[in-house]
């Protein structure tokens, strides 16, 4: 009796440490180097372990009962938020996966990731059925009714093998619109809009822990519009996720929202990402005490393509005497280029003499460039900015720290602002080669259309 009591003694460390494991491969291996795993919460990800990726593309984590049921996400390189995936853990059994950079994932242990693995395939090739049933003709209502019937038996499937599992959750929260009768594809398009977020809960705790709120409204957003550059379309599917969303906590809706924004942001559509601010974002940082998250919004808000770009002086010397100038009282060209650069960054050594002959080559009055250098030091801006005679200099000390840098919310160099005559912000151009484009009267292109012809042009190197 001693005996076992002993040994059992020395079995609960082991016990209490080693629970359960996630081990995965990912491949092609070289492609890898680690993984990191995190818990995920409502409104962050919770750091748990990291792990090497070895030679194999072989991962491995321990769980131990410190570790609970939930949600994790599997970072596996940069920017993170980009290479990651989720997976649910029910603290009752191992996670075996394979994981492959162009195919995905593939679980090959874990009855909760199996399934809902299994049901997203499944739901996929109804979806790739129905796409197909309209493509093609999209007026035979028998099978119509066949199709609509399989997609409805899939989900019933589903949702009744998952009962009493996590995944359970997304499976009920992803249930499709299912037509009783026949529609014409404008009709079926409408309804799947109208009825989007009819079986989401957003105070589902779960749900929350997961990528799946924020992908099923990113999907809303620009999966639906014939026109991605639909501005109008944009700010009306925005309006819709804050209904829906209007009975959640502060704290959720501000996470979804500045995602939201940022995506809006990055994407060039100012007009929409500042209606997301104006409407419910400021509001939000106003109650949560969020002054950064204020300023980040104003920022951008008062550099944004429309806005009068803001004010700030200079000093300048004539015959001896100092005077006060501002970009206000600037009157003296058709259009201005505002540009933050720097005389220790080499691009901007590189791209600044370009933008000067482009100065010389254009007829007089036409364009004045300002040159704020952003610098920790006067003594090499004061040599490389001779070299720009033409330019109205000034000087932003303080580099990172300067006020009107951070006025115009410069985070790299060069940054260029194109004013028209009335010192309103026009183009954003994103270097010198942009800036020329615009004045040769191309209209710049929108980031979706940017990302499109990259892929038009990758697609036509791998022909």
């Amino acid at each position: 009796m001693t005996k076992k009591i002993l040994l059992l003694i020395l079995l609960l460390p082991v016990l209490l440490v080693a629970q359960h494991s996630i081990k995965g491969e990912f491949s092609p291996a070289r492609s890898y180097e680690w993984a990191i795993l995190y818990k995920v919460s409502p409104t962050t990800s919770i750091y748990v372990q990291r792990s090497t990726v070895d030679d194999e593309g072989r991962v491995f984590f321990d769980l131990d009962t410190t570790i609970t049921k939930g949600i994790y996400r599997i970072v596996y390189g940069l920017p993170q938020e980009e290479n990651n995936f989720d997976l649910i853990y029910n603290g009752k059994e191992n996670i075996e996966f394979s994981f492959h950079k162009t195919d995905g994932i593939e679980y090959k242990e874990s009855k909760e990731n199996q399934l809902f693995n299994s049901y997203m395939k499944s739901m996929d090739l109804v979806n790739q059925t129905i796409n197909n049933y309209y493509v093609r003709d999209g007026k035979d209502e028998k099978a119509f009714k066949s199709i609509f019937k399989t997609l409805k038996e899939t989900q019933e499937n589903f949702e009744s093998a998952s009962k009493g599992l996590l995944a359970n959750n997304f499976i009920k929260a992803n249930k499709p619109y299912i037509p009783l009768e026949y529609e014409d594809v404008k009709t079926y398009s409408n309804n799947i809009r109208k009825t989007y977020f009819n079986q989401v809960d957003f105070s589902n705790n779960i749900l929350q822990s997961s990528n799946f709120l924020i992908e099923r409204i990113l999907s809303y957003i620009f999966g639906m519009s014939v026109d991605p550059n639909d501005q109008e379309f944009l700010k009306s599917s925005v309006d819709d996720i804050a209904e829906n969303m209007k009975s959640s906590q502060l704290e959720l809706r501000k996470t979804l929202l500045q995602i939201v924004w940022q995506q809006l942001a990055d994407l060039g559509f100012e007009e929409a990402a500042n209606h997301v601010s104006d409407a419910y974002l400021l509001d939000i940082a106003e109650k949560t005490n969020d002054d950064y998250l204020k300023n980040v919004l104003t920022v951008f808000k008062n550099t944004s393509i429309g806005s009068k770009a803001i004010d700030f002086t200079w000093e300048t010397e004539v015959k001896g005497k100092k005077k006060e100038e501002s970009l206000s009282g600037l009157d003296i060209a058709n259009n201005y280029v505002v540009v933050f650069w720097s005389s220790t960054c080499s691009h901007c050594l590189e791209e600044l003499p370009k933008l000067k002959d482009y100065i010389k080559a254009s007829k007089e009055g036409e364009l004045k460039v300002i040159a704020v250098g952003l610098e920790d030091e006067p003594y090499r801006w004061n040599n490389e900015s001779a070299y720009y005679p033409d330019f109205i200099h000034v000087y932003g000390e303080g580099k990172w720290d300067n006020p009107i840098g951070n006025a115009y919310g410069v985070s790299a160099t060069p940054t260029y602002f194109i004013l028209d005559k009335d010192k309103e912000i026009v183009s954003k151009p994103y270097d010198f080669s942009e800036l020329k484009a615009y004045f040769k009267g191309a209209k710049p292109k929108s980031t979706i259309q940017k990302v499109l012809d990259e892929k038009i042009e990758g697609d036509k190197k791998g022909n």
